[in-house]
């Protein structure tokens, strides 16, 4: 069987989603068996203009690439948004809380004047170009990231969970970060991570976006029983949950 011809881009993004990639180690190796990386300016240098499958990290900022990207999209038969920033625009999103003068003062200081530092609004690639299917987290779940990988290349649709992170934390049988005093948002967030933030002690962000029956709303119920008001958590869904769609519950 002929394998997939694959390409990783990156747009603006710390690049952590690849470095995830990377950092997989002989498991790479072993995914490499089943697919033909034909491009990836982390790791080669090698180009190409014939791929199957795309995978792009980073959300989009500038009008070229946005070009890119939907030159990208017509050779690609399917492509993979990887990481928060690719999924939803992820933390660069937050520019928006923001206007454009102020945001230069704020980062640049007396440099924020500089017309190259004005840019359009960040925005998910599914805000732009047709996505196939996406790799959430930030950054993402190395062993995600494989099974997804060869589901595709074997022509087969992956599971991906709509359950929330709490399910995970009760399969590890780990202790609730809310009895800790901690503002969790397990119970808002898509899983799959297997819960490793509440795992080693640190609650959870929401990066993976909501869960398929989220209920923000009913959050507030969680709220009062732990003695905390609706803006001790507002902060913490400002950080990734705020730029996804809540779930219709119609």
């Amino acid at each position: 069987m002929t394998k997939p011809k694959v390409a990783v881009f990156d747009f603006a993004c710390c690049e952590g989603c690849q470095l995830q990639i990377v950092n997989m180690e002989e498991s790479l190796l072993d995914l490499l068996n089943v697919v033909d990386v034909v491009e990836w300016r982390e790791a080669m240098s090698e180009q190409s203009e014939v791929y199957d499958i795309a995978i792009i990290e980073g959300s989009i900022t500038r009008p070229q690439d946005e070009e890119k990207l939907q030159k990208i999209r017509k050779k690609a038969k399917i492509l993979v948004a990887l990481g928060a920033c690719a999924v939803s625009g992820g933390l660069l999103s937050l520019k928006h809380a923001f206007s454009k003068k102020e945001l230069g003062q704020i980062v640049y200081g007396k440099d924020g004047k500089m017309p190259h530092l004005d840019s359009d609004n960040v925005k998910a690639v599914g805000d732009v170009v047709k996505v196939d299917y996406e790799i959430k987290g930030c950054p993402i779940d190395q062993k995600e990231f494989s099974y997804i990988v060869r589901c595709l290349a074997m022509g087969r649709e992956p599971f991906l969970p709509s359950y929330p992170v709490c399910v995970e934390c009760r399969t590890k049988e780990n202790s609730c970060l809310w009895e800790k005093n901690e503002i969790c948002l397990g119970p808002l967030t898509r899983a799959g991570c297997e819960a490793d933030c509440p795992t080693h002690g640190a609650p959870c962000v929401g990066c993976r976006g909501y869960s398929e029956d989220a209920n923000p709303e009913g959050m507030k119920t969680i709220l009062n029983l732990y003695g905390k008001k609706p803006a001790d958590m507002d902060s913490r869904l400002e950080l990734f949950l705020r730029k996804t769609k809540e779930p219709s519950h119609a």
